[in-house]
């Protein structure tokens, strides 16, 4: 593999070098390494290779405002682990803080490979200058980020992490600290279900007021992520870590997830022909990765055909309001028209996630809609000496 090579280190336990993946043989070892680490793992819900080898590349616009390294660690000349170096320079503009990243972690339990990794990526982060580093983040805070920590007992749900209870231990073992916890609460969904009266009651109101639901079709698709993005960058500016989406990420996104949506389930708020609300429940596709195995042929197109028609689940990615509009009412038109979706499509349960640890008010939304958590996530960070 021709690639930038750090110097080899002999630690106690044998020899371990980091090597940067700079052409195509290194960074197919950095997509298919996970493949070899959970290999034994039912709950592993592996992203198709194919659509990595792109993502992973400037094609992805995060790449217009970011700088990132991938780097892999190698053992006694085996395979061991992986990391990307990752300094966003939209978080550092709008967060005003001199903080890097590091992402896409994967490691056997081996805290000198952990501290190997880590400590690449922290001197990285302070050639440009950087005095903290914080992670992970698979690219940003708007896409998968933090590692599982409570949980374990039932597989991850689309485009959350899934990874070994042991990555906890290695990052306090390398001197990393919580920098914040993200939580995951699910509901049942049963035959005679329905939502509180209070929140029906709520949403009967604002629809006198003029607030309306729209679902979103695929043939307006694209005008109606635009007002999501509008909701988006407005509602979520002063939540911990927010990075705007651009237009580019948008667009990218878009062609991404159109696939996958589901009308019924993705729904915008209006009032007066503006976009003020916008919420987004998802099928839980893992359910079809899973069987996939991160590869795309006739065998798996199959596989995915018949296991797309037994998801029961859903994960709810969105829920944003503007700030102006807020306790009007319109998460109550959201959720009941969204909960209407839910019963004609017949799922048995929703998660919501992620949310923020501290972000009470859409704790006690989804506590009084009869959400209870069940899964924790958790963010860390280090200072760069």
């Amino acid at each position: 593999m021709s690639a930038m090579e750090a110097p080899a280190m002999s630690l106690s336990g044998g020899e371990i070098r980091i090597v940067e993946a700079t052409d195509k043989a290194g960074m197919r070892d950095f997509i298919e390494f996970p493949l070899f680490l959970y290999k034994d793992d039912p709950f592993y819900s592996p992203q198709l290779c194919r659509d990595l080898q792109s993502h992973f590349t400037p094609k992805n616009p995060f790449f217009n405002n970011a700088d990132v390294s991938f780097f892999l660690a190698f053992k006694n000349g085996k395979l061991a682990g992986r990391i990307a170096s990752i300094v966003n320079h939209l978080h550092i503009e709008v967060q005003n803080e001199k903080t890097g990243f590091f992402g896409f972690f994967e490691c056997i339990n081996d805290r000198d490979v952990a501290d190997a990794l880590l400590d690449t990526v922290c001197r990285k982060l302070k050639a440009k200058g950087l005095l903290a580093m914080r992670g992970p983040m698979n690219f940003s805070i708007n896409e998968e980020c933090g590692f599982l920590i409570e949980g374990f007992s039932e597989p991850p749900m689309l485009m959350t992490p899934c990874n070994p209870p042991y990555y906890d231990d290695l990052m306090k073992a390398c001197g990393l600290v919580k920098a914040k916890d993200l939580h995951a609460y699910i509901r049942q969904v049963r035959d005679g279900d329905v939502l509180p009266e209070k929140m029906l009651r709520v949403a009967a109101i604002a629809g006198k007021k003029g607030i309306k639901a729209r679902l979103v079709k695929k043939d307006n698709f694209m005008e109606a992520m635009r007002g999501f993005r509008e909701v988006f960058n407005a509602s979520w500016e002063k939540n911990w870590g927010f990075v705007p989406i651009t237009e580019d990420e948008l667009e990218y996104e878009s062609k991404r997830l159109k696939p996958f949506v589901v009308p019924d389930l993705t729904i915008v708020a209006e009032k007066d022909g503006e976009a003020i609300g916008f919420m987004c429940m998802m099928p839980d596709f893992n359910l079809v990765l899973r069987a996939m195995k991160g590869r795309l042929n006739p065998v798996t197109i199959v596989k995915a055909l018949y296991y797309y028609l037994k998801i029961t689940d859903l994960r709810m990615m969105l829920l944003g309001i503007k700030p102006e509009y807020r306790n009007k009412g319109v998460d109550a038109v959201l959720l009941s028209e969204g909960f209407k979706g839910v019963k004609r499509g017949k799922y048995k349960r929703v998660e919501f996630s992620w949310i923020l640890e501290d972000n009470i008010n859409v704790i006690r939304l989804t506590e009084m809609i009869g959400a209870s958590l069940y899964k924790r996530y958790r963010i860390y960070e280090k200072e760069i000496r």
